[in-house]
C-alpha cells in the first residue's frame, strides 16, 4: 500500500485542522496516511521550525509535503507557502465568501475556534463527561437523568461513543453491558424496562469482536469466536424481539455512530 505523509499545522490546538483533514483523507483509498500535528505555530519563527522538521521528513522519502493548516496569521501562512508544499487552508475556501455575504472583514483572532466563549456549553460538556464515566459499564443503573442508554455486549463500542457524545454534544449518555445472564432470555433486562425509550443497541461482527477481546484478554473464553458469536446472536435477537433500534459498529466511525444514535432518538444538540 502506498504511504503518504500529511502534516497538520495550527496556531491553536490543531483539532480543527486535524478533524477536517481526516475527513478529507478518508476519501482516498489505497493510501496509508502518516500524520503529524504541529500545534501553536503562531509566529514566523515557529513556522520555520515546523517546516524544518517537515522538509527533513519529506526529503528522506522524496515526496512533496502536504500541509493542512488552520493558521489565521498571514505572516505565518506566508512562511508555510514559501516551502513549496501543497498547502490546504481549511478556512481559505470560506472566509472570502463569508466576508462578502456579511459585509464585514474577518478578525484575525488566533485560537478562537476553541476559545471558551460559552461557559454554559463548557459546563454541560464537563457534566456530561462525568455522567458518562460514572454510568459506564453498568456501574450505576439509575438512568433517570440519562439522555440515552447504549446497550450491547462487552467491547461493542459503547464507552467511546458515550464519551464522544458527552465531549462534543453535552449528551448524558450511559451504557449497559449485556451479561451472560441477561442474554439467557431474548427479553430486555428488568432494570432497563423503565427506560425503554432511551435505549439504543450496538452490535458488532463476531470476528471483529474476537480481535478486540483477544487484545484485552488473550486466549480467554471471553475472546473465543464461539463466545463472541453466541453473545452477538443473543443480543441481536433481544434487540429484534424488543424492537430496540440497533446499529453495527464494525465499520462505523464514532462520529457516525453518535450522529445516528442522536437522530434515531430525536436528540437535537449543537456541536460545541
Amino acid at each position: 500500500m502506498r504511504e503518504q505523509q500529511v502534516f497538520y499545522v495550527s496556531d491553536g490546538t490543531g483539532i480543527t485542522a486535524e478533524t477536517i483533514g481526516h475527513s478529507l483523507l478518508t476519501q482516498f483509498e489505497g493510501i496509508r496516511f502518516q500524520t503529524q500535528r504541529f500545534s501553536f505555530v503562531d509566529t514566523p519563527d515557529k513556522a520555520r521550525e515546523a517546516l524544518r522538521h517537515i522538509m527533513t521528513a519529506c526529503t528522506l522519502r522524496a515526496e512533496r509535503p502536504i500541509i493542512i493548516t488552520s493558521v489565521v496569521e498571514e505572516s505565518v501562512t506566508a512562511v508555510l507557502a514559501e516551502s513549496g508544499a501543497l498547502i490546504l487552508d481549511v478556512f481559505g475556501p470560506f472566509i472570502g465568501r463569508l466576508e462578502s455575504a456579511l459585509g464585514q472583514a474577518r478578525a484575525h483572532h488566533v485560537g478562537h475556534a476553541h476559545g471558551m466563549v460559552d461557559f454554559a456549553a463548557y459546563e454541560a460538556r464537563i457534566n456530561a463527561t462525568n455522567y458518562a464515566l460514572t454510568h459506564d459499564d453498568g456501574g450505576n443503573i439509575n438512568y433517570n437523568e440519562a439522555d440515552l442508554i447504549l446497550v450491547g455486549v462487552s467491547r461493542s463500542g459503547k464507552t467511546p461513543t458515550c464519551l464522544f457524545l458527552a465531549l462534543h454534544y453535552g449528551v448524558r449518555a450511559a451504557n449497559y453491558p449485556l451479561t451472560d445472564e441477561d442474554l439467557e432470555h431474548a427479553m430486555l433486562p428488568r432494570r432497563l424496562v423503565p427506560y425503554r425509550k432511551k435505549l439504543y443497541g450496538l452490535t458488532i461482527d463476531p470476528t471483529r469482536l474476537r480481535q478486540i477481546r483477544q487484545e484485552r484478554k488473550p486466549d480467554s473464553r471471553y475472546a473465543t469466536i464461539e463466545q463472541c458469536r453466541k453473545e452477538v446472536a443473543a443480543a441481536e435477537s433481544m434487540f429484534k424481539a424488543e424492537r430496540i433500534p440497533v446499529l453495527s459498529t464494525t465499520h462505523t466511525s464514532i462520529e457516525e455512530i453518535a450522529s445516528k444514535v442522536m437522530a434515531a432518538l430525536g436528540i437535537q444538540r449543537q456541536l460545541f
